[in-house]
């Protein structure tokens, strides 16, 4: 899971972080000291699954910041005062560790974060016979199958390159969680960075697949494959 943490503390937060790092199904993102910078950070650039993050912060509190988040992300209080417990389970909290805490109290909430992120990836409807929807800042994008050129990987998002857009769509996905929810039938991994809608192949040079000014590296280990499945010859 996608992970950032929040606390005005600097032993506090590195503490944090210490446990976030030595749990492996957790991937640190970003790491702050005020509940601003973690507004900024979900504005301009990314998005977390989940949030250990303190209470009592300047400027905004950490209850007032969660009122702030996008709904889908998991939040699990942090704070020495044991009166907030209430109010972090009226915001939907999933965790409340009181200070100080051990590791095994942080993994119980980040194992409970996994289980409920598990139940929800599970649930029908992700995609259909021609569209799925994809999370984009704080809305959720319809995308057709059939107005996708090519999905590339980019650290720990993906940019959908569309045919009805110049500008991609960027959510937080890997490429292997879209590939399973791609028709296979439609679209080809062609490289470790790069899913390609087949259909919409125009131009080849050499060992290179050509869309506008990108030109992407058809990977040795796919090759054989591929020129197959375009009726191409070897």
């Amino acid at each position: 899971m996608i992970c950032i943490i929040v606390d005005d503390e600097p032993m506090a937060l590195q503490l944090l972080e210490s446990y976030v790092l030595k749990t492996p199904f957790l991937q640190l993102v970003g790491k702050f000291s005020n509940a601003i910078d973690v507004l900024d950070y979900f504005y301009n650039r990314g998005d977390a699954e989940l949030i250990y993050m303190d209470i009592q912060m300047p400027e905004l509190t950490g209850l007032q910041l969660s009122k702030k988040l996008p709904p889908h992300t998991r939040i699990v209080f942090t704070t020495a005062f044991n009166q907030y417990a209430l109010d972090g389970y009226k915001v939907n909290a999933i965790g409340y560790l009181l200070k100080p805490f051990n590791y095994a109290e942080f993994l119980e909430t980040a194992q409970k974060a996994i289980q409920l992120e598990s139940l929800s990836a599970s649930k029908p409807l992700q995609a259909t016979d021609d569209y799925i929807f994809v999370k984009v800042d704080y809305k959720q994008v319809k995308v057709l199958f059939s107005d996708i050129l090519y999905v590339e990987s980019v650290k720990d998002y993906i940019r959908i390159y569309l045919t009805s857009t110049a500008e991609p769509l960027q959510t937080l996905m890997s490429l292997k969680k879209i590939e399973e929810l791609l028709p296979p039938d439609q679209f080809m991994r062609v490289h470790r960075s790069f899913i390609v809608a087949l259909n919409k192949i125009e131009i080849m040079e050499r060992n290179q697949i050509i869309f506008g000014k990108q030109r992407i590296t058809i990977a040795d280990g796919v090759k054989e494959d591929f020129l197959n499945r375009m009726k191409l010859p070897h």
